[in-house]
């Protein structure tokens, strides 16, 4: 039976749309595989309410994304009685030679939830990263950099310590 012309012509588009998106989103940085990155990344704190960003000293340009642009553009309490800030933002202060995170803190009056914030270098590259974790089973940011610490290594991305 023939595909139907409408029915062919969406599964077109709709590939069109994910081969741009892909496109749009940072791949890894160099001499790394992404899927290798993601991977460790994923064992170390793999989570649906997680997202880490790896960007360039400096700019803060992002280099790697793990997570999607939703959980990635969200903004949580910054633990430390300013206001709320993205995982982008944390990249950006830390690639501009801000202070290193690892802080962690209730986002619910319950207590039931919390957010965790893991902020760096990357050591031996000129590249810094910045990570949120939120939820019911968020880590504290010290967890969640010495994970991620690993996770680089395991990835080939970062020397160890």
């Amino acid at each position: 039976m023939p595909i139907p012309h409408k029915r062919l012509r969406a599964a077109a588009l709709g590939g069109l749309l994910a081969a741009g998106l892909a496109a749009c989103s940072p791949s890894a940085p160099e001499g790394v595989e992404k899927t290798v990155l993601d991977e460790a990344v994923s064992e170390g704190l793999g989570d649906p309410n997680t997202c880490v960003l790896i960007g360039k000293v400096g700019s803060g340009e992002v280099v790697y994304r793990y997570n999607t642009h939703m959980v990635c553009g969200r903004s949580f309490s910054s633990c430390e009685g300013g206001p709320q800030v993205s995982v982008d933002d944390r990249l950006k202060a830390v690639a501009k030679g801000g202070p290193e995170k690892a802080v962690s803190c209730t986002t619910t009056a319950d207590g039931s939830r919390g957010v965790g914030w893991a902020a760096g270098r990357v050591i031996g590259r000129d590249l810094v990263y910045a990570a949120v974790m939120e939820g019911d089973k968020a880590l504290p940011g010290r967890v969640m950099v010495d994970r991620l610490e690993r996770a680089f290594e395991k990835a080939g991305l970062q020397k160890p310590r």
